[in-house]
C-alpha cells in the first residue's frame, strides 16, 4: 500500500516531452545524449510545466540516503511497495519517475511494459552531488556509469548476448550505433578481425572486450565509479594476438621461445609450423628462403608484424606484412620493371649495369679509413661500401648526385694526382665526420622522434622522464655537429690548399661542445640501464626496438651501440688532429692552431671527465639514501660524495645493540651509520608504477666527522679480532662515547680502512697530519671482544634484548623470571647463567682521557 502522507519537499517543475518526440529527434541528429532534460529557459515558450513526482519503490523507500538526496534537490517524495497504485500511466497532473533498486523485478518489468519513466538510486544521488534537478531519459536509466559514451559491437555472433549488453549499457548512460564512426568512443570486440577493428586501430579507438561491461555493471552502484576511468578500462583492452594461432619460421631457439612467451602473454597461442590450426606464420626473412610447403588460408607474414602488432598493442593489418618469395609474381613484377622490353633494351640493360656498377664503387663517405692505395686502384670496388650504414635516403642521394655527375665542378673534391698526407687524414676527418652525423640523424629519426610523437596508436610508448635519461643531449650533439661537416669540413675540402687551417674548424665550435657532450656522456650509463630495463618492463618498447633494429639504416646495431658512439668521438677526432698535425710543416700556421685544438678537446674530454665523476658521486648519495630507510634528507649536497662503506658487527652498546650487522657509509665530511633490517618491509612504488626493492638498512646516525677525537687500532688478541673503535664526542653528550666494531668482510683491509677514515676526519678539521688521529691500543683496557659473537649464547642474548624491547612489564621485579624463560627457550643449559645477561652501563671518560 502507498503512504498516503506525501512529502511535499519542494515544488520542482520541469520539462515535459513526449518519448516520441524525443526519439525521432535523437534518431534525427547523433543520439549522443541520455539525458534529456532542457532548461526551463529553452523551453519555457515550447512546451507546458508540469510538476514532477518521485515514487521510491520497495527496498528505496527504505534508504534514508535517497530521500535526504530528494530533500537536497527540491523534488516531492511518495514511498510504495505496491507500483499498481501509480504505474497505470492515467495521470496526467504528474510527471511520475520510479526509483527502483532491482531492474530484473517483476515491479520493473511492470512498469517498463507501460512506458513509465524508470532511474535508479544512483541517478538521485549524481543529480543531489551536483546540485542538479533530476533529469530524464527515454529509457530506464540505473546510473550514470557510461554517460556520454556510445559504444559499437563487432565479432558477435550471438543475438541474445548482444541485446543483453546493448541493455546494460543503456541502463548505465550509454548509447550504441550500429556502424562505426569518429563519434564512436568505444569498441566492443569479440575478436581482433573486421573492417570495425582496423577503423577502431587507426583511429586509436579503445577496443575492449564485453567483460568491461558487465564489471562495469557489477559497480553500477558506486555513484561516483566511472567506467571511462583508465586504471579500471586497461584491464579490459582486447590483446593483439585475440583468436590467433601463430607459427615461427627461421628463427634460433632462443628468439623463438621468445615470441612464443610473448604470444601467450597477449592473448594468442602457438602451435608448430605446418599445424592445419594455425592462422599465421611469422617468417624471419633474411633467412628463409624458401617455404617448406604451399599455405592455404594461412597468413604468412613477416616478423615485423609481429612486433608491430605488440608496439601498437592491436592487431596489425596483414596485407603490409606478406612474405614474399624471391621467385614469387610480385617479386618477379618488380624486377621486371628494371629491363622492359624494348627495341633499345641491350643498351639499358647495359646501361643499368654502369649505373649498379657505380653504385658498387667506394665513395666518398664510409665508415672505416680509406686504405692507402694506388692512384689506379681509386675506382675499384670495395665491400665496405655495401655495409656503410650511413646509407641514409639523404645520404643516397647525396651520393647519387656525385657519382651521376661526371664533370668537375668548382663544389666538388679536387682529385689530386699525388696526394698529401695531411689532405688525405683531412678526407679521413671528413668521411668520419659524415658517418658520424648520419648515426646521430639514424639515432633521432627512427628512434627518439617516433617515441615522441603524440597520440600514438596504443599511447605512450615512454614517459618523458624516460625519455631524457635514455637520449638526453643528442639532438644538440647532432647539431653541432652537423655545422662541422657541412658548414666547415665541406667546404675546407672543396677548395683545399695546404695553407687551409683544419684547427680553427674545432675551436671554433670547442664551447658548443662542451656544453653538448657533458649532459650526455655523464648519463650513458644511466641512459643503458634504463634502455635494458624498459625493454624487460614494456613489451611495446621491446617491439619497437625489434622492428626499428631490423632496419637496414642502423646497419645490424643496438640503439645502446648506437648510442656509445657519441661517448666515443671525441677521442677519436683528438688522434685524427694529433695526425694531421704530424704531416703539417713547421711553418704553416695552422700547426699551432691543430695544438689549440687538440689542447681545447683535452679540455673538454677532461671537463667530460670531472663531471661524471661528480655525476657518480651524485649517484651514489642517492643509492645510499634509498638503501637506507628514515636516512636524513639532509645527506644529499652537491658538495658532499661517498668515498667508502665497510660491513661491521657492532661490539659495544653504542651506536646499536652487539652483534648487530652494521654498515659505515663513509662520505668527504660525515659517516653515516646505519644497521641491516630484521624485517623487510613491502616494496615502494614510484610514481611511474616501477617497483623498488625495498631498503635493506635502518638509519642509526648521521655523525658529522668533526665529532670523532680518535680513531683506535685495537690490537689482535685471542678475544679480539680485526677491530676497531671510534672515540667521538656529540654535542648533546657531556663525555666521550666509545663506538667499537669488527670489519665484517675479509675484502677490507683494516689499516687502508682506517687511514682512509682518518684522512677524511683530518681534512673535516684541517688538520695536516691525519697519522696523529690514529692509535693502537689494547682492548681488554676498553673492554671490547669479539668472542663468542657467532655463538648460540650471543644470539640468545640479541633475541632476549628485542623481545624485552617489544614487551611492557608494569613491575620491573617480574623481567628476570621472563629473561630466564626466554634463555630456557634457546638454550636450556644457560638457565644457570643468568650473570651473563647483566647489562653493564658504564662510560669511558676516564679509560678514553689519556688517548687525547
Amino acid at each position: 500500500m502507498a503512504d498516503s502522507s506525501i512529502l511535499t519537499l519542494g515544488t520542482a517543475r520541469s520539462l515535459l516531452v513526449d518519448t516520441s518526440v524525443y526519439d525521432s529527434r535523437i534518431a534525427e541528429t547523433t543520439k549522443d545524449h541520455v539525458f534529456l532534460g532542457m532548461s526551463c529557459d529553452d523551453g519555457e515558450d515550447m512546451l507546458p510545466k508540469v510538476e514532477t513526482r518521485v515514487v521510491l519503490v520497495g527496498a528505496a523507500s527504505r534508504n534514508g540516503a535517497l530521500v535526504k538526496a530528494l530533500q537536497d534537490i527540491n523534488s516531492s517524495c511518495i514511498m510504495t511497495d505496491n507500483v499498481e497504485e501509480f504505474g497505470d500511466g492515467e495521470n496526467t497532473d504528474f510527471e511520475t519517475v520510479f526509483v527502483l533498486t532491482d531492474f530484473d523485478s517483476s515491479d520493473y518489468n511492470y512498469l517498463y511494459k507501460r512506458d513509465n519513466r524508470i532511474v535508479g538510486p544512483p541517478v538521485v544521488l549524481h543529480c543531489a552531488a551536483r546540485q542538479e534537478s533530476l533529469q530524464f531519459s527515454c529509457r530506464p536509466l540505473y546510473c550514470t556509469t557510461m554517460l556520454n559514451l556510445s559504444l559499437c559491437f563487432t565479432g558477435f555472433r550471438n543475438k541474445e548476448e548482444v541485446k543483453n549488453l546493448v541493455n546494460l549499457v543503456h541502463h548505465m548512460g550509454g548509447t550504441i550505433r550500429k556502424d562505426f564512426s569518429t563519434k564512436v568512443t568505444h569498441l566492443i570486440a569479440y575478436s581482433t578481425h573486421g573492417e570495425k577493428y582496423r577503423l577502431a586501430v587507426c583511429m586509436g579507438t579503445p577496443i575492449l572486450t564485453p567483460s568491461w561491461i558487465h564489471k562495469a555493471w557489477e559497480r553500477r552502484d558506486e555513484v561516483h565509479f566511472y567506467a571511462e576511468e583508465e586504471a579500471f578500462r586497461t584491464e579490459f583492452k582486447v590483446p593483439p594476438f585475440q583468436d590467433c594461432v601463430l607459427s615461427f619460421l627461421g628463427f634460433s631457439d632462443e628468439e623463438k621461445a621468445n615470441m612464443e612467451e610473448r604470444t601467450l602473454k597477449h592473448g594468442g597461442s602457438y602451435l608448430e609450423v605446418g599445424d592445419e590450426r594455425c592462422t599465421h606464420m611469422v617468417v624471419e626473412e633474411n633467412s628463409v628462403k624458401e617455404l617448406p610447403f604451399s599455405p592455404k588460408k594461412l597468413y604468412v607474414v613477416k616478423q615485423e608484424w609481429f612486433w608491430g602488432s605488440i608496439q601498437m598493442d592491436a592487431r596489425a593489418g596483414e596485407s603490409m606484412y606478406f612474405y614474399e618469395k624471391n621467385d614469387s609474381p610480385a617479386m618477379k613484377k618488380a624486377v621486371s620493371l628494371l629491363s622492359l622490353s624494348t627495341p633499345n633494351s641491350n643498351r639499358k640493360r647495359r646501361r643499368l649495369r654502369d649505373t649498379l656498377a657505380q653504385f658498387t664503387r667506394e665513395t666518398e663517405i664510409s665508415p672505416f679509413p680509406p686504405p692507402r692505395k694506388r692512384p689506379s686502384a681509386e675506382h675499384c670496388l670495395s665491400i665496405s661500401s655495401l655495409l656503410d650504414i650511413s646509407n641514409t635516403p639523404e645520404t643516397c642521394k647525396y651520393k647519387r648526385k656525385t657519382l651521376v655527375s661526371s664533370k668537375p665542378s668548382k663544389s666538388s673534391t679536387p682529385v689530386l694526382s699525388k696526394q698529401s698526407a695531411r689532405w688525405q687524414v683531412s678526407k679521413e676527418l671528413y668521411q668520419t665526420e659524415s658517418n658520424y652525423v648520419d648515426i646521430l640523424s639514424t639515432i633521432l629519426q627512427l628512434f627518439k622522434l617516433p617515441l615522441e610523437k603524440e597520440e600514438q596508436v596504443g599511447g605512450a610508448i615512454l614517459a618523458q622522464e624516460e625519455m631524457k635519461t635514455i637520449f638526453g643531449s643528442i639532438q644538440e650533439i647532432y647539431e653541432v655537429h652537423t655545422k662541422i661537416k657541412v658548414d666547415n669540413l665541406e667546404e675546407l675540402l672543396r677548395d683545399w690548399s695546404e695553407d687551409r687551417s683544419v684547427g680553427d674548424i674545432i675551436l671554433k665550435y670547442s664551447k658548443e661542445l662542451v656544453k653538448a657532450y657533458p649532459p650526455f656522456v655523464n648519463f650513458f650509463e644511466m641512459s643503458k640501464e634504463t634502455i635494458v630495463r624498459c625493454e624487460k618492463q614494456k613489451p611495446r618498447f621491446h617491439a619497437f626496438l625489434k622492428i626499428n633494429q631490423a632496419k637496414p639504416e642502423c646497419g645490424r646495431q643496438t640503439l645502446v651501440e648506437l648510442l656509445i658512439r657519441p661517448v666515443q668521438r671525441l677521442p677519436s677526432v683528438a688522434l685524427l688532429l694529433n695526425d694531421i698535425k704530424k704531416h703539417t710543416s713547421d711553418d704553416n700556421p695552422d700547426k699551432i692552431t691543430l695544438e689549440k685544438a687538440i689542447e681545447s678537446l683535452k679540455e673538454v674530454m677532461t671537463h667530460i671527465n670531472e663531471d661524471k665523476r661528480k655525476t657518480e658521486g651524485q649517484k651514489q648519495i642517492f643509492d645510499v639514501v634509498y638503501e637506507v630507510d628514515g636516512c636524513p634528507a639532509n645527506l644529499l649536497s652537491s658538495h658532499r660524495s661517498l668515498v667508502h662503506r665497510v660491513e661491521t658487527i657492532a661490539l659495544g652498546d653504542r651506536p646499536c645493540d652487539r652483534g648487530e650487522h652494521v654498515t659505515l657509509f663513509l662520505f668527504n665530511d660525515c659517516l653515516e651509520i646505519a644497521r641491516k633490517r630484521h624485517k623487510v618491509i613491502n616494496t615502494f612504488k614510484s610514481p611511474l608504477g616501477q617497483t623498488r626493492p625495498p631498503p635493506p638498512f635502518k638509519h642509526i646516525t648521521l655523525m658529522p666527522l668533526s665529532q670523532i677525537r680518535k680513531v683506535l687500532d685495537l690490537q689482535d688478541t685471542e678475544d679480539c679480532v680485526n677491530a676497531f673503535a671510534l672515540v667521538v664526542r656529540p654535542p648533546t653528550e657531556q663525555e666521550n662515547l666509545l663506538f667499537s666494531f669488527q670489519l665484517a668482510g675479509e675484502e677490507t683491509v683494516k689499516s687502508a680502512w682506517l687511514r682512509t677514515l682518518c684522512r677524511q676526519v683530518a681534512d673535516t678539521i684541517c688538520k695536516a697530519d691525519a697519522e696523529d688521529l690514529i692509535q693502537s691500543t689494547d682492548p681488554d683496557s676498553l673492554q671490547v671482544s669479539t668472542k663468542d659473537m657467532g655463538s648460540t649464547l650471543s644470539k640468545a642474548s640479541r633475541a632476549i634484548k628485542k623481545t624485552s624491547k617489544k614487551v611492557t612489564f608494569p613491575h620491573r621485579a617480574v623481567q628476570p623470571i621472563l629473561y630466564t624463560s626466554s634463555i630456557a627457550r634457546h638454550s636450556p643449559s644457560m638457565v644457570n647463567l643468568p650473570s651473563m645477561f647483566e647489562r653493564k652501563y658504564h662510560t669511558f671518560s676516564r679509560s678514553t682521557t689519556h688517548l687525547f
